[in-house]
């Protein structure tokens, strides 16, 4: 059988979630098509199947006119324009005729997200920094803030702080808005006080202290910062409809979202994706989590730092050396080549392993990975099973920071977008009601 390289798409490309332990509804599956009817359904749940299934498409694919989902969805004319009719009625979406183009005949009027009265809380405890959004219905950030994360503090002590946050920005939600529920995603390695590296995971408890600091939002999830990350580019990145792939995400530690059959494998108490501390140099560098050699030691900011000759503890240089490496400096260029080395021989692992169709670079990986994508390729031309590899794509990821969010909100949807006209909702002042 002959070799064949990855694909390597450094840029990425725009391409198209439920408790982080259970599968989002439409997670695995074709999202533009409804599931089929269960056996003995009655009226009322394929009309809430089918409901969903429009909301879902136009919170995904944005604007989107009666007829093409008459087409997409595989539903008769009439039937659409009456769910259509329901979520207007709702205030879900709008239902406007299209401003361009001109055909002969009635134009099918176009059905959009009501991005900016339908929203959800999304937060992310970040290593560094907190941060905390309001996301419209269809992915669109309507308010970001963040305040930075001290060393030392706990997820528990940053609800308060992130609290605030969501306060400041519900001061300018519109009094009619409906809010959906909320998600944090939270980070797995944090600094102490001391500046030491401590690997956690996410605090019993967290969503109950959200909930009773955020009395008005209906519900909070809390989830792994990896996993989420890697359902957002999954779903709205470089992703849609791979149901096997790993998601790479770099902060101070190595961490990843693996998805496999369209479900995120979260293992025991969701401690699972910690590929950071997966050994691959057994005389190497001690890690933070007390073993030696581990993945991260080597494919980290601190390390490309490290090799070169850069303050390790200065991240903002990060950016400097792989300037540097793009302009041709020896030693910067040295520096991402050994980096990517190693990068390409976790993944090959990785590969052998899980066998995704794709695995996706996001945070501080990204930029190193894009730097050295011939040294990651040549490390899975060589290592992998030529099964594992064949069919493998290499994607920088599409989302950036907001990547976290943007998942966090997907969870929040998760349950609006399984029964649209039954899940309470509460405006920013008022009690959660049926729509």
């Amino acid at each position: 059988m002959p070799r064949r390289s990855p694909g390597i798409d450094p840029e990425g490309g725009l391409t198209v979630a439920a408790p982080v332990r259970s599968r989002p509804t439409g997670v695995g599956r074709n999202l533009d098509i409804p599931l089929p009817p269960v056996p003995g359904a009655s009226q009322e749940e394929i009309r809430r199947q089918n409901l969903g299934a429009v909301l879902r498409y136009v919170h995904l694919h944005g604007p989107t006119s009666r007829a093409e989902l008459t087409s997409r969805l595989g539903l008769n004319r009439s039937t659409i324009g009456a769910l259509a009719a329901d979520l207007t009625a709702s205030g879900l979406v709008t239902e406007e005729a299209p401003t361009t183009g001109r055909r002969a005949g009635r134009p099918s009027l176009v059905v959009s997200p009501r991005s900016d009265r339908v929203y959800a809380h999304a937060l992310s405890i970040d290593a560094d920094r907190l941060r905390a959004a309001l996301i419209g219905l269809g992915g669109r950030i309507l308010d970001l803030r963040e305040v930075p994360r001290p060393g030392g503090m706990s997820a528990i002590d940053a609800v308060r702080p992130l609290a605030d946050l969501v306060r400041g920005m519900e001061r300018t939600v519109a009094p009619d808005a409906l809010l959906v529920g909320g998600a944090v995603a939270v980070t797995d390695t944090t600094r102490d006080a001391d500046g030491g590296l401590r690997i956690v995971g996410v605090e019993e408890g967290l969503s109950a202290v959200l909930e009773a600091e955020l009395t008005a939002c209906p519900g909070f999830v809390a989830g792994d910062l990896a996993d989420i990350a890697g359902l957002a580019e999954h779903i709205r990145g470089v992703a849609p409809g791979i149901d096997d792939l790993i998601y790479l995400h770099g902060d101070l530690g190595i961490s990843a979202g693996i998805v496999v059959g369209g479900r995120l494998m979260v293992g025991h108490r969701g401690h699972s994706g910690k590929v950071g501390h997966m050994v691959v140099n057994p005389n190497g560098l001690p890690c933070g989590c007390g073993s030696r050699g581990c993945w991260e030691t080597e494919i980290s900011e601190v390390a490309l730092l490290r090799h070169a000759g850069r303050d390790p503890d200065d991240r903002a240089a990060v950016a400097d050396v792989l300037r540097a490496a793009a302009d041709g400096d020896p030693t910067a260029l040295a520096a991402v080549e050994q980096v990517a080395d190693w990068l390409g021989f976790g993944v090959a692992n990785l590969v052998n392993v899980v066998n995704p169709d794709a695995v996706v670079f996001g945070g501080s990986l990204r930029d190193i990975y894009i730097a050295g994508a011939d040294t990651v390729r040549r490390r899975l031309d060589a290592m992998p099973l030529p099964a594992s590899r064949e069919h493998l794509r290499l994607r920088a990821a599409a989302l950036g920071r907001d990547a976290v969010l943007i998942g966090a909100a997907e969870l929040a949807f998760d349950k609006l977008l399984a029964d649209p006209l039954n899940v309470g909702v509460a405006g920013p002042s008022g009690p959660a009601e049926p729509v």
